[in-house]
């Protein structure tokens, strides 16, 4: 399964805050709007998003039909096919895709330790 660009994505108190000491882990924004409150730090091939206020946890995240650098990949997996393989494993999730559609969607599933997991589809 294909599950493109990983990133983490973290709940922040202080989105300033939060940039600034990234940045001086040697990050810098990659996309975002600091403005929207949310920021995505790179730092060579790690990616960090930082989002405050808009989400109450931190989770794994997963791009599929992205590289690290947010190019479109050739081959990807489509996020609806990737939900309907976990359905099928008798997965729950915590919202669903409208596999109705095509292009943008998302859905989030929790690993067996509570973690959340966004499966976050751009194209």
């Amino acid at each position: 399964m294909k599950l493109g660009a990983f990133s983490i994505s973290l709940a922040v108190k202080d989105i300033k805050a939060s940039k600034a000491f990234y940045e001086t882990l040697g990050f810098s924004v990659f996309g975002g709007d600091l403005e929207q409150n949310y920021l995505i730090m790179k730092n060579e091939s790690i990616l960090v998003g930082l989002f405050q206020g808009l989400f109450e946890n931190n989770m794994l995240t997963f791009n599929p039909g992205w590289d690290q650098d947010a190019k479109t990949l050739k081959t990807f997996d489509d996020v609806r096919n990737i939900q309907k393989h976990l359905k099928s494993n008798t997965i729950k999730l915590e919202n669903e895709a409208d596999e109705k559609t095509s292009g943008p969607a998302s859905f989030v599933v929790l690993d067996p330790d509570g973690n959340a997991i966004l499966i976050d589809q751009h194209i």
